[in-house]
């Protein structure tokens, strides 16, 4: 089963809860959300994050994809399906989802 599946079958409010949280525990996780959310709906390389945040790279990895103990892998933003891998040629890219761009509205929204 799919990522979107196992969301069409939760509370809605339960996951937007569970996104807004991961966000707002981690600045590093919002400063890359809002870096793709800014540059979207362009895809752009790792490094490019970490340039543009101002971010470890090791840091960026792990709120991407998750790491271990530090980032957890359920709380990454491929995870909570905020942001989405695009392969292109031998680079993986990385670009927010429209599902990410809503949640990322809404919480702007609420400000």
């Amino acid at each position: 089963m799919d990522r979107m599946q196992d969301r069409k079958e939760i509370d809605p409010k339960l996951v937007r809860g569970l996104i807004t949280r991961s966000l707002h525990r981690s600045n590093v996780r919002k400063k890359i959300a809002k870096y793709l959310f800014d540059i979207s709906p362009n895809s752009t390389y790792t490094s490019d994050i970490v340039y543009h945040t101002h971010t470890a790279p090791i840091s960026v990895i792990g709120v991407i994809h998750g790491l271990d103990f530090r980032y957890r892998k359920n709380e990454s933003l491929i995870s909570l399906n905020i942001v989405e891998p695009v392969n292109s040629s031998d680079m993986r890219l990385y670009r927010l989802t429209d599902f990410g761009k809503k949640i990322l509205e809404s919480m702007k929204e609420k400000r």
